[in-house]
């Protein structure tokens, strides 16, 4: 059983629960056969453990800019007890500098609406340092379209997270796509997700 301490250290995210299963297929498709996979902004840690499960012949490297994420990764990830999750990293999307020189595959999961804008520009100009030619980039998280009808429910997300932060909000996907060709990556797959989320596909060029 769990102590006190490590209750208090692990964070819970409600909606990993509901979305893992459906993220990991998509995964299945994109994710190379060997090699490390880092994961941007992994939040709690509960993502990470459960693609480690599913996925135990890639090595999995999580990441957060915040030490209490950190602290919840440290504690999943010690609760697990995967050998193919390593300690995470504290790394910062928008650094100009990231802690670690190469990766086979960069996942990052709901961090591009609840941060600045500068987080995703950095997430591709860190990650166009860190990949070979080819080698794949998979976002995952509600988005606008230009010419599709944003959900209802999308929308009201949207003005939550402005009114928390006017640095945050859903991008369009246009903006997105835009800012990865001068990172230089080429768009290659989207696919639409339970509960109005998108996973997007880049590839280094």
């Amino acid at each position: 059983m769990p102590g006190d301490g490590e209750r208090v250290a692990k964070r819970h995210a409600p909606a990993t629960l509901r979305n893992r299963d459906a993220i990991a297929a998509v995964l299945a498709d994109w994710l190379p056969a060997t090699g490390t996979v880092l994961e941007i902004a992994s939040g709690s840690g509960e993502h990470i453990v459960h693609f480690a499960a599913e996925f135990p012949h890639l090595n999995w490297l999580p990441s957060d800019p915040d030490p209490a994420g950190l602290t919840s990764i440290a504690a999943w990830r010690a609760e697990a007890g995967l050998p193919n999750i390593a300690p995470p990293l504290s790394l910062d999307a928008a650094a100009d500098v990231w802690p670690i020189e190469q990766a086979d595959a960069i996942l990052c999961i709901n961090m591009v609406h609840i941060s600045p804008w500068v987080a995703t520009l950095g997430l591709f100009a860190g990650a166009s340092r860190l990949l070979a030619p080819a080698a794949p980039l998979i976002l995952y998280g509600p988005y606008t379209e230009s010419g599709v009808p944003t959900a209802e429910s999308n929308l009201a997300f949207d003005g939550s997270l402005r009114r928390r932060d006017p640095a945050w909000g859903l991008r369009d996907t246009a903006d997105v796509k835009a800012s990865a060709a001068v990172a230089g990556f080429a768009f290659a797959e989207r696919r639409a997700m339970p509960a109005n989320n998108l996973m997007l596909l880049f590839r280094r060029t």
